[in-house]
C-alpha cells in the first residue's frame, strides 16, 4: 500500500492521478477535509481507504495498518502568510519527522514536501546544495517550519535515507480549493472573464520594471512525474530543487494566459500591500543540476505550453479535474 497525506490537496490528488494513472490503485489517502472542497479532487480516483491524519498517525504508531510501501508525504499548512507558528511546527514540522522516523525503523521509501519557500530572500542563490541548505534564512514561518525539517534531516543524515523536494511555483489543476494560495493562472483566469483583464504587483526595485519581477512555474504534472520517477527509484536520495530552471516573468505568464484563450494581453498594475513588501521576492530560479544528476529523466514542459493545457482542457469553459 502507498501511503498519500494531503492527498485531497493540490498536489497530492494529482499524484494519486499518476498513481492510478500508471494503475496503482493500492492507496491509503490521507488528509483534513474540514469544510473546505477539496474532496472533490478525491472524486473518480481509485483508493482503497481515507483517513484524517490524526487518525492516520494513531493508526500508523498502534501497528494496525496494512504493510505501507512508501509515504509520499505532500500534507502540510503551505499558506505563507499563516500566523499560528506553533501549529506550523506541529503541523509541518513535528508531523512530518514523526512519519519520516517510522519509515526508516520500517524501511519504507518516504518522499515528502518542502518548499522553495526556505530560500528566503533569495541572496543566498537557490541551489539545493546540502551546504547551501544549512545557511538558509526563510522568510516567513511556513518557509521555516519547512526549512528546520530539512536541517534536521540533514543534521541526523536522514537524508541519505529519504527525499525531500523544494517544490516552487507550482500550478495547475486540482489547485481550486486554495483560496488566495491558487496560483495566478486560475485566478487570471476569473479575472479575466469578469474584467477583461489581468491584476499584476507593480515593482518596487527600480531593477526590475513592472511584472518584470521572476518566477520558477512549474506545472503539476511535470511535478507528479518526477515523483513517479523517485517512488521507483529507491536508490536516490536526498533533498531536490523542484522547478523548471528557467525563471520567467509575472508578464510572460500574464501573456500566456491571454495566448490560451485567444485574447490579446490587456495587464493592469496594482499597489502591492504594505505587509508583504518587505519579504516578496522578485527573483526565484530553481537550480536543477542535482536533480538531472541524479538522473531524472523528466522533460519539463515550457510555461506557454503548460499554460495553454491547464486553460483549455481544466478551466475552459468549465472546471475540470485530473
Amino acid at each position: 500500500m502507498i501511503v498519500v497525506t494531503g492527498g485531497a490537496g493540490f498536489i497530492g490528488s494529482a499524484m494519486i492521478a499518476k498513481l492510478n494513472e500508471k494503475n496503482v490503485n493500492d492507496i491509503l489517502v490521507v488528509d483534513e477535509l474540514g469544510t473546505s472542497t477539496k474532496w472533490k479532487n478525491l472524486v473518480g480516483k481509485q483508493y482503497t481507504d481515507y483517513l484524517h491524519k490524526d487518525h492516520f498517525l494513531d493508526a500508523l504508531l498502534g501497528e494496525r495498518l496494512p504493510k505501507i510501501e512508501a509515504i509520499i508525504h505532500m500534507g502540510a499548512n503551505s499558506s505563507t502568510m499563516e500566523k499560528d507558528v506553533e501549529h506550523l511546527m506541529e503541523n509541518n514540522y513535528r508531523y512530518t519527522r514523526v512519519l519520516a522516523e517510522w519509515a526508516m525503523r520500517k524501511k519504507a521509501r518516504f518522499i515528502y514536501a518542502s518548499s522553495g519557500a526556505t530560500y528566503g530572500d533569495g541572496s543566498l542563490g537557490f541551489s539545493d546544495d546540502d551546504e547551501t541548505t544549512k545557511k538558509l534564512r526563510p522568510l516567513n514561518a511556513y518557509g521555516y517550519s519547512k526549512h528546520i525539517f530539512d536541517l534536521w534531516a540533514l543534521q541526523n543524515h536522514h537524508h541519505h535515507k529519504i527525499v525531500g523536494i523544494k517544490f516552487f511555483n507550482v500550478f495547475g489543476p486540482n489547485e481550486y480549493h486554495k483560496g488566495e494560495m491558487k496560483s495566478l493562472v486560475c485566478k487570471a483566469y476569473y479575472q479575466i472573464q469578469e474584467t477583461g483583464k489581468i491584476k499584476l504587483f507593480k515593482s518596487y526595485k527600480p531593477e526590475y520594471k513592472h511584472g518584470e519581477q521572476v518566477r520558477d512555474f512549474v506545472y503539476v504534472k511535470d511535478c507528479t512525474e518526477v515523483l513517479w520517477w523517485l517512488l521507483n527509484t529507491p536508490k536516490i536520495n536526498g533533498i531536490f530543487n523542484l522547478g523548471t530552471g528557467k525563471a520567467r516573468t509575472w508578464n510572460d505568464l500574464a501573456k500566456a494566459i491571454f495566448a490560451a484563450l485567444d485574447q490579446s494581453p490587456s495587464i493592469e498594475y496594482v499597489e502591492m500591500p504594505e505587509e508583504i513588501r518587505s519579504a516578496y521576492q522578485y527573483h526565484t530560479e530553481a537550480e536543477t543540476k542535482k536533480l538531472f544528476s541524479a538522473g531524472c529523466p523528466v522533460q519539463f514542459r515550457s510555461l506557454e505550453e503548460s499554460v495553454k493545457d491547464y486553460v483549455q482542457n481544466y478551466l475552459h469553459p468549465e472546471l475540470r479535474y485530473l
